[in-house]
Parts: C-alpha cells; structure tokens; sequence
C-alpha cells in the first residue's frame, strides 16, 4: 500500500515524484515507456525552461528521472490496464499485478494530434514541431509554416511572424474557426500567407525540413512551399480513455482540476497537460506536480 501512485513520468509526474520523496510518502511512479521524460524526450531544444537555456529535451528529461532517483522514488514500467478510483484504496492494474495506495495522481499528459503524412515522423524535432511558442524562436529571419485553422493555429502564426521572414498559414478549409480577432489580426500582419483550402500531404528534408508539398482541394493542384520548420496545429489529445466515467472530464477530454490539481474524485489528483489549463509548457507541468503533492498531503492529512 502505498500513500499515492503516480501514473505517468513526464515533467508533471517526476516532480510530483521528487516533491513526494521529500515530503516523506511512498511513492510509486508508473510509466509504460522505458524512458521518463514523456514529451520533451522528442524536443531537440528546450529554451524556455528558467535557469537551462537550451538544454536538450533529452537531457532534461534524464536530469528530472536522476533527480527522483537519488530521492528514493519507486519506479515500475508497466502498461497501465485499468484503474479503480473510487473508495478509500485506488488500485491501478497492469497484466503482471495491481497496485494498491490511498491517493492517485494522474499525469499521462496529452499528445499533439498529428497530420500522419510522409516525413511527419522522420523529421520530428527537426523543424516539424508542434509547439510555436518552444520552438519558434530557433526559426528566426527563415520561412516557415503553420497548418491549421483554430486558435492554436492563428495564435503560432501571429507569434511566429515577430521573427520569421515569411509565415504560410495552410488551412483545408476556406474560413477560419478561429476567434475573429485573432483572424483580425492575421489579415493585418504582411509577412503572414494564408493558403486556403489546402493539406499538406508530405514533407520533404533530409536531416532537416526543407519544403512541403501541398495539395488545394478546390483547384485540385499540387505544389511545394519551401521552409526551415513546420508547425502543426491540429488539435491535441488528452490521454484519458481509460479515466471516462471515473473522474468529470471537460468536452476536450480533459481532467476537470484547478491549480490544486484536485479532481472530483476524492484522493484522486490531475497534473501537466492532462488537466484542464491555459498553458500546456514544461514549466506549468512541473509547477503542477508540486502542486499535486500539496494537495496530496491534504487530503492524507484530513484537510481536504
């Protein structure tokens, strides 16, 4: 039995992991993958992390594990089956055993939706990313791309355009759905193209993004569109298939919970990108993980 599990071991979850040693609990970290890190592993760069400018996403994954594990936390690599939230004892099972503990902290973050077309995968971390506001910066006075319509979409344009020399905004659709101020906004900043009624179907590089092919539905055309980086913003995932019904979910998928982390579940707690939140950075997942714990300590105290 231990005083909280923790399930996923992203940024979010290896804080979560660090506080909780601290804090004198038993702890145990689940992680399905054989590295922690979650995410971040696939960045390249992580420049806006205070204090490690430029450090690796692999590095900071490693440093965040190495952390937690000087501190003593239990680490377990399993693929998560099923959970049991309710009652005073949580169990989380895999195929080998389940896992009991008075408090359970869900951290299994989100995943950007992809576009899954050729040279998607292969160039990932070099120059496909799906973060404007991480990488943004490694792009500037060069071309680049954003593909998508929403707000997300709109938002890395305009973020992207103050040091890009030229920013396409490809979208499939020949209006936006993005907020109308935002398309305001759009319209009025020169150095931002808006390509309509367009996919991207591949994109092309080699160690590095250099074009993308791009084929217009209503002229039923294909050309390419040569640029360092292309960022996608076509929605994000939350992974929280297996907590439906268990916990109050918003209409994205994501885990209803404020800065406390606290869920409608008693003893049952929500931290990085799979809560509801403005910001979905590594600093706000570990900011959460903190978080988590306190609440944690809280409730096993009597508090909450």
């Amino acid at each position: 039995m231990y005083d909280v599990i923790i399930i996923g071991s992203g940024p979010a979850g290896l804080t979560a992991a660090i506080y909780g040693q601290r804090a004198r609990l038993s702890v145990l970290v689940m992680e399905k993958q054989p590295m922690s890190g979650g995410q971040i592993l696939n960045t390249y760069d992580v420049d806006n992390y205070p204090g490690l400018p430029g450090i690796g996403g692999f590095e900071l994954g490693m440093k965040l594990r190495e952390h937690a594990d000087k501190l003593g936390a239990e680490f377990v690599t399993a693929d998560v089956t099923a959970v049991e939230l309710s009652g005073e004892v949580k169990k989380v099972l895999t195929e080998q055993q389940t896992y009991e503990a008075r408090t359970v902290i869900l951290a299994t973050g989100a995943g950007y939706r992809a576009l899954g077309v050729p040279g998607e995968k292969e160039l990932r971390g070099m120059g496909v990313s799906y973060c404007a506001t991480c990488d943004g910066a490694f792009f500037r006075g060069k071309d680049t791309a954003v593909v998508g319509g929403g707000d997300v979409a709109l938002e890395d344009a305009l973020f992207l355009a103050r040091g890009c020399r030229r920013v396409y905004l490809i979208h499939r659709r020949d209006e936006f759905r993005g907020a109308k101020v935002l398309q305001e906004k759009v319209a009025a900043t020169p150095n931002i193209e808006v390509i309509w009624d367009s996919v991207v179907v591949s994109i092309q590089g080699n160690e590095k993004v250099e074009a993308v092919t791009i084929y217009n539905k209503k002229k039923q055309e294909q050309s390419e569109c040569a640029v360092s980086g292309v960022f996608i913003a076509v929605g994000i995932l939350p992974n929280t298939a297996m907590f439906q019904g268990q916990v109050a979910l918003d209409e994205g998928g994501y885990i209803k919970a404020g800065e406390d982390c606290v869920t409608a579940a008693a003893g049952v707690f929500a931290a990085g990108d799979v809560r509801t939140k403005q910001l979905r950075q590594v600093i706000t997942a570990a900011a959460d993980g903190a978080n988590a714990i306190t609440s944690v300590e809280r409730y096993l105290n009597g508090k909450s």
